[in-house]
C-alpha cells in the first residue's frame, strides 16, 4: 500500500473532441460535398466511428476525452481510510489523550471574544434538529458550519497537538470535522461511539502527517491547511458511508479547490485568519463528502494532470513523495503542547527562557540587566518565526520567537494572556526583543528531519549589561514529545482540568474527568453522549 504517484500525461483516446469533428466536416473546394444522408453512411459504413476517430487522432492534438485510473496518491489515501484496521494500543491511548487536550483547548479559546464573534450560525438564532453541538456553546449547527465553528475554536490559540516534517500543522485540527459529522450522525440515530472518533482521528493524523513528512507546501507559499482539507475529507466520507470509490472522488475534489496561501501567516500580513483557517478547511472538507454523497464525480488525474492539475500548477512540476506506507506513525509520534500557547517550534526556546529567569532572579538580575540574546534554533523557526520590528496584533506576537523569549524573562510566564494587547503594551518587551536574534544550528535542522529523533532544539545564551555570559541553556525535546509523554500526561491532564474550570461547576468538572479517564468505558461512550459533557444550556 506505499503511496505511489502517477505523472503520465492521460492515454490517447479513441473519441475526437468537437474541434475534430469540425475538421473531419470539412472537404477540399474541388470535391464535391456530400448529402446529409450520404454524410451519415459514411459514418456507419464498415469502418465505424472508432476508426474515424483513430485516424483523426493521429493526425491532430485534441485533448482525451477518456477518464483514466485514479491517481495513485488518491487510491492509497482511499485504501488506508477503509481497508486498514488500527490495532496500535499506543496509538489510541495517544489518540485519546489528543481527543481531551484538543476539546479543552477548545474551550479555553471561548474566553476570548476575537473568537467567539466568528462563532454561531451564519443567521442568528437559527438551529438545526438533530444537528452538530458545539463544545462550551448552545449552538446547535448543520455539519457544514458545525465543523467551521468546532476546527476555529480548537485552532485560535495555537495551543493543540502538531507535526512538524517537511511541512509542518496541526493534526488535530481535523477534530472540527470529525466531531461535527459523528456528532450530527449520533443525533441521527448511528451508533457510533468515542472509540470511532479515536480510529478517525488517527487515520486523518497518519494522511496529513505521512504528506508532510517529505512534502514542503509552505516553500511553494501554500499553507498547511490543505492538508486538513484532505484529510477530513477522507476519514468524513468513511462516516458519511461513502464507498471506497466515492472517497476516491471526494479527496480528488479536496485537492482541486480552492488553496489557502500562506500570506496571514507572514509579516506584514499576519493576522486572525491564521486562527480561523483550520475551521474553514473542516468546513470545505465535510461540504465535499456531502456533494459526493449526493453524486459529484471525481477528478481522477487532480494531482497528475499535464497542465491543469495540483503538481504543475500549484507544486512547482514536482510529485508528492512519501517515506513510509499508511499505519499509525503519526499520532504515536504526535507533539503535544503542554507548557505553552505558543508556535511549537518556539516551545523550547520559551522553556529554556524561564530556565533563564529563575537563573537570574538567583543572581538578583532582572531582565533589564540583560544586554543580548542569541537563540540557536532550526531552520524552519528562523524562517517561520523569526520577526523584526512592531507587533500588532496577538496573532503576530504568537508567531514571533523573541516575544516568546522576551515575556517570559521578563514575568516568568508565558500564557494565552501574554499576548493581549494590553500585556504587549509594556515597554520593556519590545526593549529586550530588540536584543534578541536568532542563528541557525545545523545539527537542530537535521535531527529536527530525522525519523527517530524529531526533535525541536532551542538553546539560549545570555549576556548581561556587566559582561557575565550565563551558561547556555538548551532544550533538545519539548515536554509534549513522545520522548517526554511519562512525564507530560500528567502535565497535559493538568492543562485540561483548568480549561475546563472556567465553564463548568466542580461537580461537572469532577464528571468530566471521571468520564475521560476510565479509557475502556471512555471508548465504548456515544459521541452524542460524549459532546453533551460540554454543551451550555
Amino acid at each position: 500500500m506505499l503511496a505511489r504517484t502517477l505523472r503520465n500525461s492521460p492515454p490517447l483516446g479513441r473519441r475526437a473532441n468537437f474541434s475534430t469533428l469540425r475538421t473531419l466536416n470539412a472537404r477540399p473546394a474541388a470535391q464535391p460535398r456530400l448529402s446529409a444522408p450520404a454524410s451519415r453512411l459514411s459514418i456507419r459504413g464498415t469502418a465505424g466511428p472508432s476508426a474515424i476517430f483513430a485516424r483523426a487522432m493521429s493526425a491532430h492534438h485534441g485533448e482525451s476525452t477518456v477518464r483514466p485510473e485514479a491517481d495513485q496518491v488518491l487510491q492509497d489515501i482511499a485504501d488506508y481510510v477503509h481497508n486498514y484496521k488500527i490495532e496500535s494500543p499506543l496509538a489510541f491511548e495517544t489518540a485519546r489523550l489528543c481527543l481531551i487536550d484538543t476539546i479543552g483547548c477548545g474551550l479555553e479559546a471561548l474566553r476570548f471574544p476575537e473568537c467567539t464573534k466568528v462563532l454561531g450560525p451564519v443567521v442568528e438564532g437559527t438551529v438545526v434538529p438533530n444537528g452538530t453541538k458545539v463544545p462550551g456553546t448552545n449552538y446547535q449547527l448543520d455539519p457544514i458550519r458545525g465543523a467551521f465553528n468546532i476546527g476555529t475554536q480548537i485552532r485560535w490559540l495555537d495551543f493543540n497537538d502538531c507535526w512538524l516534517a517537511a511541512e509542518w500543522g496541526h493534526p488535530s485540527d481535523n477534530l472540527g470535522a470529525i466531531l461535527a459529522v459523528a456528532d450530527h450522525l449520533a443525533r441521527q440515530g448511528q451508533p457510533l461511539t468515542v472509540k470511532d472518533i479515536l480510529e478517525a482521528m488517527i487515520k486523518a493524523h497518519e494522511i496529513q502527517g505521512g504528506l508532510a513528512l517529505l512534502n514542503s507546501f509552505n516553500r511553494v507559499g501554500l499553507d498547511h491547511v490543505v492538508l486538513v482539507k484532505v484529510a477530513s475529507t477522507a476519514v468524513v466520507s468513511k462516516l458519511l458511508g461513502l464507498s471506497r470509490d466515492q472517497t476516491v472522488d471526494a479527496v480528488s475534489q479536496a485537492w482541486v479547490d480552492g488553496q489557502s496561501l500562506r500570506t496571514y501567516r507572514h509579516a506584514p500580513n499576519t493576522g486572525p485568519r491564521k486562527s480561523w483557517a483550520a475551521g474553514d478547511a473542516c468546513s470545505r472538507a465535510v461540504n465535499l463528502a456531502y456533494l459526493v454523497k449526493k453524486g459529484e464525480k471525481g477528478i481522477p488525474t487532480v494531482l497528475s494532470a499535464k497542465t491543469w492539475g495540483f503538481y504543475d500548477v500549484l507544486f512547482k512540476g514536482k510529485p508528492f513523495e512519501f517515506q513510509r506506507p499508511y499505519g499509525s506513525y503519526i499520532m504515536e509520534n504526535v507533539l503535544f503542547k503542554i507548557s505553552f500557547p505558543a508556535e511549537f517550534h518556539a516551545q523550547t526556546a520559551v522553556e529554556a527562557a524561564h530556565i533563564v529567569h529563575n537563573k537570574l532572579k538567583e543572581l538578583g538580575k532582572t531582565a533589564e540587566d540583560i544586554k543580548s540574546v542569541r537563540i540557536r534554533t532550526q531552520e524552519a523557526a528562523v524562517r517561520i518565526i523569526d520577526k523584526q520590528g512592531p507587533l500588532d496584533n496577538f496573532a503576530d506576537r504568537d508567531h514571533a520567537i523573541n516575544y516568546m523569549v522576551a515575556y517570559p524573562l521578563i514575568f516568568g510566564e508565558l500564557t494565552s494572556e501574554s499576548y493581549t494587547d494590553a500585556s504587549a503594551a509594556d515597554p520593556r518587551i519590545d526593549a529586550l526583543r530588540a536584543k534578541i536574534y536568532c542563528v541557525e544550528d545545523k545539527n537542530f535542522s537535521v535531527d529536527y528531519h530525522d525519523p527517530e529523533k524529531r526533535s525541536i532544539g532551542n538553546a539560549l545564551l545570555v549576556e548581561l549589561n556587566d559582561g557575565t555570559v550565563l551558561d547556555e541553556v538548551e532544550v533538545e525535546y519539548p515536554v509534549g514529545h513522545k520522548r517526554r509523554r511519562t512525564e507530560g500526561t500528567p502535565l497535559l491532564m493538568a492543562k485540561f482540568q483548568n480549561h475546563i474550570a472556567p465553564h463548568f461547576d466542580a461537580a461537572h468538572q469532577k464528571k468530566i474527568l471521571d468520564t475521560v479517564t476510565n479509557a475502556e468505558e471512555f471508548s465504548k461512550l456515544p459521541v452524542d453522549k460524549f459532546t453533551d459533557l460540554f454543551v451550555k444550556a
